[in-house]
């Protein structure tokens, strides 16, 4: 028997015989790796890991267009030791926990406008941060007109799991003066740049920016400041210059962004399918939203230092297709593109010019 064919039965030899010993005891590895996975979920301290400094967790980079890998809109924040969340949409918040976001350091929740796919998981950020937050007094709900009446509409349709987890946790657990949101309304005057300030303590900023999703008005984008760090988050809107010039300087850009093209593919199929109403919808979508181009274009005006695209619309099933979707926008920015996808932890280290990827989940 030559040498080849030995080494080839060997190996296969070690393969059978791996292959049996997993298969004896892979009740015991499941059980060993679950342990270990309990014991680094509930070991962490999950801002004993983060250099101080701004760090962005993508929690939703999706759209109201179903794909199982994006959730609804969403950004947590952490500046030092405070967290925030900027919007919640569905399924959002269960990939933020997933996240190891720190809770009990949540200040407050920052709205960008009231469409139902940006606030549609309020309830579980609202019980997340009564429960997970340990929290004593109702969580600080800030956004446009409108958000006092969401608000309280969420805290009512939450009264009877407020009693029932009161009832079975206890008070200790379930603090009766922590339940629900404290609504917070921001009122910008109208005008093409608009932006203040409405949240500052010590070395951290937090910005409301005018946008324009006309008919949705008002609409806000973000800036967050913290020490020499900062980034800003669009929120739905078209290229605006308003928003460009409050985020002039900024580590990070995130923007929302729709590819027209890719769009009104899916609005032909539908009409062909006989299902206009739906195709309609996605025609009437696309005169409010920026193109990956106009991201694009509001990143290199304002000088980010990178691109972070959220929001994404249409799904995209493959990453073969990223460069379908972002069309031309490599000719309207000179810095970093980055597609984001849910789970993406993009950390900012005051004192310092990084901007560091990785991945939660």
């Amino acid at each position: 028997m030559n040498w080849p064919i030995r080494i080839a039965l060997g190996v296969l030899a070690v393969l059978v015989i791996l292959f049996i010993t997993f298969q004896m005891f892979r009740v015991q590895l499941a059980e060993r790796a679950y342990a270990a996975a309990v014991e680094r979920q509930t070991a962490i301290d999950p801002l004993s890991e983060l250099e101080d400094g701004l760090h962005v967790y993508l929690c939703g980079s999706g759209s109201p267009m179903g794909t199982a890998t994006r959730a609804g809109p969403c950004v947590g924040v952490v500046a030092g030791e405070k967290a925030f969340v900027f919007d919640a949409g569905s399924g959002s918040i269960r990939k933020l926990s997933s996240m190891q976001f720190p809770f009990t350091n949540l200040e407050g929740a920052y709205l960008t406008h009231l469409h139902s796919d940006h606030i549609d998981g309020l309830g579980e950020l609202l019980l997340q941060a009564w429960i997970a937050g340990s929290r004593s007094e109702p969580l600080p709900v800030s956004g446009p007109v409108g958000t006092e009446k969401v608000i309280t509409a969420f805290n009512a349709a939450y009264e009877s799991d407020r009693g029932f987890r009161i009832a079975h946790h206890g008070t200790e657990v379930a603090n009766p003066d922590g339940f629900g949101g404290a609504p917070i309304e921001i009122v910008l005057p109208l005008g093409p740049s608009v932006s203040e300030v409405v949240y500052e303590a010590g070395d951290l900023k937090i910005t409301a920016i005018r946008v324009d999703h006309a008919p949705i008005e008002p609409a806000f984008g973000y800036r967050v400041d913290y020490k020499d760090r900062s980034i800003s988050l669009s929120g739905d809107t078209i290229y605006h210059p308003g928003f460009v010039a409050a985020s002039e300087g900024v580590d990070v850009m995130l923007h929302e962004a729709l590819d027209p093209e890719m769009l009104q593919q899916l609005e032909a199929g539908l009409n062909n399918a006989g299902r206009d109403l739906v195709a309609k919808i996605l025609f009437d979508i696309q005169d409010y939203h920026a193109t990956p181009e106009d991201a694009a274009r509001a990143a290199e005006n304002a000088g980010a230092q990178e691109l972070l695209y959220y929001h994404i619309v249409p799904p995209l099933p493959l990453k073969a297709l990223n460069p379908v979707w972002l069309g031309d926008s490599a000719d309207q920015f000179d810095g970093k593109m980055t597609m984001g996808e849910d789970g993406m932890l993009v950390s900012l280290p005051a004192g310092s010019d990084a901007i560091q990827h990785s991945r939660a989940f």
